[in-house]
């Protein structure tokens, strides 16, 4: 078994995390790293990641979250927030940023550029904020993996309400909304249900189906 497959299946989804250890700060980076290099769909990268280490904020979060320990035992929280529309504005700030590192363009990017201008800022608000939710889903999976890799529990939430952490996080006048939140920690096993139990999947052969 490979060293990435190893490294997921000792994951979990942490239940109880020991507010007494910190995520060193390197690892931290590196977690956000994987997320900030997550494919996103035409590069527009429409998706922000607050991260939460204010002890008194998270106190606040917390009931807005269920009460789930997780958020305020953990070491840092790091909160998804995709934007809540794609307008003009943001799609050329992508494309002019991308122009600027790569020293040029050319005319089938330009063209592609007018396309989203075109297709992108009329449609409702609701289905563009779903479509960049689902780009801030592939940051999660990934910041998910690298947490595992560098052998920090994380657990991935959507358990809370998206409308009350928008507000305590100042999230609207940035025109963002969360769509999900992680906390990074490590596992306190004494008292965590979830960590001697075998991690159950599907069988391969029910969850892939190959056309050859």
């Amino acid at each position: 078994m490979s060293e990435l497959l190893q490294k997921l299946q000792w994951r979990y989804a942490t239940k109880k995390m020991n507010p007494a250890k910190a995520v060193p700060q390197d690892k931290v980076e590196r977690i956000l790293e994987a997320a900030r290099l997550a494919p996103t769909s035409s590069g527009l990268q429409p998706f922000e990641i607050i991260v939460v280490t204010n002890k008194a904020v998270r106190e606040q979060i917390k009931p807005k979250a269920w009460g789930q320990a997780q958020v305020t035992d953990c070491s840092h929280l790091l909160v998804f927030a995709a934007w809540d529309n794609y307008t003009a504005d943001r799609i050329n700030m992508m494309f002019d940023l991308t122009n600027a590192e790569r020293g040029g363009t050319n005319e089938g990017w330009e063209n592609y550029r007018k396309m989203l201008l075109t297709n992108y800022p009329p449609r409702d608000p609701q289905v563009n904020f779903e479509h960049a939710a689902r780009q801030a889903y592939i940051g999660l999976g990934a910041a998910v993996i690298a947490a595992a890799f560098e052998e920090v529990d994380a657990t991935p939430m959507e358990g809370f309400d998206p409308k009350a952490l928008d507000e305590i996080l100042g999230l609207n006048a940035r025109g963002l909304r969360s769509v999900s939140i992680l906390p990074l920690g490590y596992r306190e096993a004494e008292g965590d249900w979830l960590v001697n139990l075998k991690k159950v999947r599907r069988p391969r052969e029910q969850f892939i189906t190959e056309v050859n």
